[in-house]
């Protein structure tokens, strides 16, 4: 099936499975003055999966992430995480590394950790694993500022880990990577999918996406225009095939709904 059909399949076998969504917007909205950015966005990330969003500049995935982590309010429709409504509490079951890393230049990498731990009552213990984890052990001690853009990278994704969050979103977390990095990074996302986390990701790098992801959004214009399993997409080992469907989403794809599917 290719996304130029007007209809597309359930989003996983979790949700055939009847497990809840790690992340779901239901029908959501938002506008900035007479800019709508969203319309009745409906989209649903499932635990033990990595879902890849994609859209063109200006396609509404940065606002949609940002209601996602409570930082902007929808004007219409809600946020669930793990079946839940949004609250408060939510903050502490979400990771995220969105708009580049946010560090302190000055502060080493383990005092950026350091004061993240202290902003959100984690434990210190974890900076040292999870330095580890990103690649960053041996540099843990060395300022920030001093960091490459790939390092910051690296340095931002362990600060979205701190608290170990069921979901973690991720807005185009290759930028910067050298091409090792990029693989690291790959593998890093599919592990932390295989623990059970919902994982989101943004990228315009389709290959990539293709590559590590098993659901796939295709945002246009504020609107959700395909959603499903990455195979029902694409074949995701042909490049070209991904940039074919991926263009033929954006000027015309079509969703289908769980009644759809069904009938």
């Amino acid at each position: 099936m290719t996304a130029t059909t007007t209809t597309s399949p359930l989003p996983s076998p979790a949700h055939a499975a009847g497990v809840a969504p790690g992340l779901r917007l239901v029908g959501v909205s938002k506008s900035f003055g007479h800019q709508t950015v969203l319309t009745g966005l409906d989209l649903s990330a499932y635990p033990g999966r990595v879902y890849g969003l994609l859209g063109l500049n200006g396609a509404g995935k940065s606002t949609a992430f940002n209601i996602s982590l409570g930082l902007l309010k929808p004007d219409a429709g809600r946020v669930e995480i793990q079946g839940d409504p949004f609250c408060r509490r939510s903050l502490g079951r979400v990771g995220a590394s969105i708009n580049g890393p946010a560090l302190f230049p000055q502060l080493s990498a383990r005092r950026n950790l350091l004061v993240h731990c202290r902003l959100t009552g984690t434990s210190p213990e974890t900076i040292a694993p999870l330095l580890e984890r990103v690649g960053l052990a041996g540099v843990g001690r060395k300022r920030a500022g001093s960091f490459s853009t790939g390092m910051k990278v690296r340095l931002s994704l362990a600060m979205a880990l701190l608290n170990d969050p069921e979901v973690l979103i991720l807005d185009e977390p290759q930028n910067g990577l050298d091409p090792q990095g990029i693989i690291e990074l790959r593998d890093l996302v599919r592990d932390l999918a295989d623990e059970g986390r919902t994982v989101v990701v943004s990228s315009h790098q389709l290959g990539e996406i293709a590559r590590m992801s098993d659901d796939i959004g295709v945002l246009v214009t504020g609107r959700l225009v395909y959603e499903g399993p990455l195979a029902d997409f694409a074949d995701a080992d042909d490049e070209r095939a991904m940039e074919k469907a991926f263009l033929e989403a954006v000027t015309g794809g079509g969703r289908r709904t769980e009644t759809e599917v069904r009938a």
